[in-house]
């Protein structure tokens, strides 16, 4: 489906949510500095709570020096307990083959491995800043903006990512093409994230590696997170009837003397307790694709979405 002529009119329409729920939750969490215990911690409290969320992981142990903390699939407890999880109805996603920037052979035994752990293809993945992160960094953007974005970031990010490139040793857009269904590009401020991206999942013929793409909502630290779930932000997402694919690192920040953040362990609790449709990332996405077809990015819409988060990248630091 291509995009309407008034796109914001046709996408804004309120969602029926299954089971007559009144909002979508959920959590995309990167491995990025979590530890074993950390993520039992936070696990079996989400899992107490029913909620089901996203768990991305990397299914190789580094063989070069990492680039970030975290576990990966390399650990057999930490992999036996992500198999667990799965049992369970949480999704496990995909953040690269391992820790480090990897090469095209190396990727494709990261999805190989993947799959043989799994039973299946990632269904959704997000980028670590590897060299094979692909359309990361300035490549985010088209134009104006991303001319404005390799300035302000003092082209710290220029000629790192290459897994779009067609011929770059790290290339693997053909493989993202072909195996995975969502990628995450913009993160937002607001905790609901349709609101913010009411396309998602959307297509971009810009992009043409990436099948569809979805946004979220900024959660990426302990605090982000905290402040991304007040009551007030709570009811608010409930009230509009949205949906929220909250991004974080549980590595980071939500942890206080070896136990939960307390702050955290109630608003989470509150969360819980609503009547909220709390399933992973990629049902949230898949009920979307099914009920209000696919969006394909027009350039006004593009442009759009592009200022929305430049102006937040810039002005409150969202990922």
């Amino acid at each position: 489906m291509t995009e309407p002529a008034s796109p914001r009119t046709d996408w804004l329409a309120r969602v029926a949510w299954p089971e007559g729920k009144k909002f979508a939750f959920t959590v995309f969490d990167d491995p990025d500095g979590q530890t074993l215990a950390t993520h039992k911690l936070v696990y079996d409290f989400l899992t107490g709570l029913g909620l089901r969320t996203t768990v991305a992981v990397w299914p190789l142990a580094p063989w070069q020096i990492p680039n970030s903390g975290g576990e990966n699939c390399g650990n057999p407890e930490y992999l036996a307990n992500l198999q667990r999880l799965q049992e369970l109805g949480f999704e496990v996603a995909w953040h690269h083959a391992t820790p480090h920037t990897s090469l095209q052979g190396d990727t494709l035994r990261g999805l190989n491995r993947f799959k043989e752990l799994f039973g299946h293809d990632p269904f959704s993945m997000a980028n670590h800043y590897n060299g094979e992160a692909i359309y990361w960094g300035p490549s985010r953007l088209t134009g104006l903006r991303r001319r404005l974005y390799s300035a302000i970031s003092l082209g710290r990010t220029e000629n790192r990512f290459f897994g779009h490139i067609e011929g770059h040793p790290n290339f693997w857009g053909d493989l993202a093409r072909t195996r995975i269904r969502y990628c995450r590009n913009f993160v937002f401020s607001d905790l609901n994230t349709l609101a913010r991206c009411p396309w998602m999942p959307y297509a971009d013929q810009l992009r043409p590696w990436i099948n569809l793409w979805f946004a979220a909502s900024e959660g990426a630290q302990g605090a982000s997170f905290r402040k991304a779930i007040t009551e007030a932000n709570q009811e608010k997402l409930e009230q509009e009837g949205g949906a929220c694919i909250l991004y974080t690192h549980f590595g980071h920040g939500f942890m206080e003397n070896g136990k939960l953040n307390p702050t955290f362990v109630r608003l989470m609790t509150r969360m819980s307790q609503k009547d909220g449709w709390f399933v992973p990332a990629s049902t949230i996405l898949e009920y979307l694709r099914e009920t209000r077809g696919v969006c394909t990015l027009g350039a006004a819409t593009r442009r759009s979405l592009e200022w929305s988060w430049l102006g937040e990248k810039i002005f409150r630091g969202t990922s």
